[in-house]
């Protein structure tokens, strides 16, 4: 069996989240397969809603310093650790001041969807991938969870595609029952855009609705990963069809063992 070295990257992880499907899985699943003999980085996004000092995070000073352009805009990009002492596994933080330090993960308190939520996840993808560049650490599978990261595929294959640290990176993309309401930002696609990558490789995001952004993702997988019982109804007949490698959802008492076994045949 090959030791894989496997990234993980997820918008919500518990203890720092509540526990939802998805939290849990982004937290147990990286244990169970460093357990299993496998290398495993782990990231999230710094919510403003993840106590630091409860939870023990710091910056690490050497990977942080970086700018990303967004929107013509310079955004530091801060990258923060913490510790998940019985697990013996460490969770990156993507932090920044403008789109991280709000008390609230996806909406407002009265429950509006954040304007801006389209420049957190460009912001959330490419500061995992410049992160993990810095680190100088190659991972053989990039495994995604939760709409923030669907453009993580697109940035591998289109824009990351010649640096060689993801020269042999498959990206395994994982679709739950997180469906935003509405579109993001008309002005999405604009945004995205980076060296590589055609107005034609994005078209789908000329109406940037959730069923649309997973259809991006699925595009630009090597393999796919029915994480909930349920999704989406277009956006599984869309995985189903796609020919893609695939695993169905799979039950809490049997995942990390399932999911173990899928990343060899990837």
């Amino acid at each position: 069996m090959e030791n894989k070295r496997i990234l993980f990257i997820s918008q919500e992880i518990t203890p720092y989240l509540p526990e939802s499907e998805m939290s849990e899985i982004a937290r147990y699943l990286p244990q169970g397969v460093q357990e299993r003999g496998r290398e495993i980085r782990t990231f999230m996004p710094r919510y403003g809603c993840v106590n630091e000092r409860r939870n023990q995070l710091h910056e690490v000073i050497r990977l942080s310093g970086m700018n990303l352009v967004i929107n013509d805009t310079d955004h530091p990009l801060i990258i923060k650790v913490a510790s998940i002492q019985a697990a013996r596994m460490q969770v990156y933080f993507i932090d920044n001041e403008d789109y991280f330090h709000r008390k609230c993960v996806f909406t407002d308190p009265e429950n509006n969807f954040f304007e801006d939520n389209d420049e957190r996840a460009i912001f959330f993808a490419r500061g995992v991938l410049e992160t993990v560049i810095k680190l100088r650490w190659a991972p053989d599978l990039i495994h995604c969870h939760g709409w923030l990261t669907a453009l993580v595929p697109l940035y591998i294959k289109k824009y990351y595609f010649d640096d060689p640290l993801f020269a042999r990176s498959k990206v395994i993309y994982s679709l739950y029952n997180d469906e935003f309401p509405g579109s993001l930002n008309q002005n999405f696609r604009k945004k995205l855009m980076l060296k590589g990558i055609s107005n034609n490789d994005v078209k789908i995001l000329e109406d940037p609705t959730y069923v649309n952004l997973s259809k991006l993702a699925i595009q630009f997988s090597d393999a796919l990963v029915q994480g909930s019982a349920t999704v989406h109804p277009e956006v599984e007949k869309v995985m189903l069809e796609s020919g893609k490698t695939f695993l169905p959802h799979q039950p809490k008492e049997t995942y990390i063992e399932a999911y173990h076994q899928f990343y060899d045949t990837i």
